[in-house]
């Protein structure tokens, strides 16, 4: 008897998964009346939840969450096929021959030995194939901090960029400076608002340059404050005490076993 290939297993596993999503779609009433506008906020929160498993290192969640992810796209593939407008082939087609085009490198021969090399012959392409600007490609919808991040990359792909790390912690303290002028004299708040994103983006892009994803350390230290605060109110409870009754320098007690606990 032959033994099944890996291959063999793989097209098998996706046939299933096609086959499922067919099934689902022609009996279950739940399927059948879902369109691209309904699954759209579950793709996001789904994306969200692989957000939170790859913070979180957690291999068995990641696995999961990619699972839910995949079947969006076979779903909306399935929506596509019936609309006559595309199906999962066309899908899977489409991505085969960007990613080929896109890699020259590997496919063509082009030379590119780092990744900035990719990323910079990656930007050139999408210009050649139409997109009408560098920051085209950043979607309007994403939240501000990544969103500021890939406009930065996006723009350092084509060259526009700081050369020395030096520059932007120093633009960083110049807007710090500007920051506290606004808000030291009175400026209204549309102008301290604008200060005060300036100081934003400026961090965003030290944070680059220093090789740290904001939108990462960001959520560590959010997923620590909630370590901390619970830490806060549960050892506040035991001491039959509520945080509306405490005063700061009480809850600093815990406060400060908290960071203890959760450096």
């Amino acid at each position: 008897m032959q033994t099944t290939t890996k291959m063999d297993k793989r097209l098998a596993a996706f046939k299933r998964l096609l086959d499922i999503m067919d099934e689902l779609r022609a009996k279950c009433p739940w399927d059948k009346k879902q369109t691209y506008e309904s699954l759209r906020h579950l793709t996001i929160e789904e994306t969200y939840e692989l957000s939170e498993a790859i913070n979180l290192k957690q291999s068995d969640e990641i696995k999961n969450e990619l699972g839910d992810i995949l079947l969006h796209i076979v779903f909306y593939s399935k929506i596509g096929e019936e609309n006559k407008k595309f199906d999962i082939i066309d899908v899977i087609e489409g991505i085969n021959e960007k990613l080929i085009q896109r890699h020259p490198h590997i496919f063509g021969d082009t030379v590119a030995n780092t990744d900035e090399e990719v990323k910079t012959n990656w930007e050139k392409i999408k210009l050649k194939e139409g997109s009408k600007s560098v920051l085209s490609g950043v979607p309007t919808s994403l939240p501000s901090v990544i969103k500021a991040y890939r406009i930065q990359d996006k723009a350092r792909g084509v060259g526009f960029d700081w050369e020395e790390t030096a520059q932007v912690w120093d633009k960083v303290m110049e807007e710090m400076g500007e920051l506290k002028h606004n808000v030291e004299t009175g400026a209204g708040q549309e102008a301290v608002e604008g200060e005060f994103g300036d100081l934003l983006f400026a961090l965003i892009n030290y944070a680059r340059f220093i090789h740290i994803n904001p939108d990462t350390a960001l959520e560590r230290t959010n997923a620590k404050f909630i370590r901390r605060f619970n830490y806060l109110e549960e050892h506040a409870n035991k001491s039959g005490k509520s945080l509306h009754d405490m005063t700061l320098k009480e809850m600093d007690v815990f406060w400060n076993e908290a960071k203890i606990k959760y450096p």
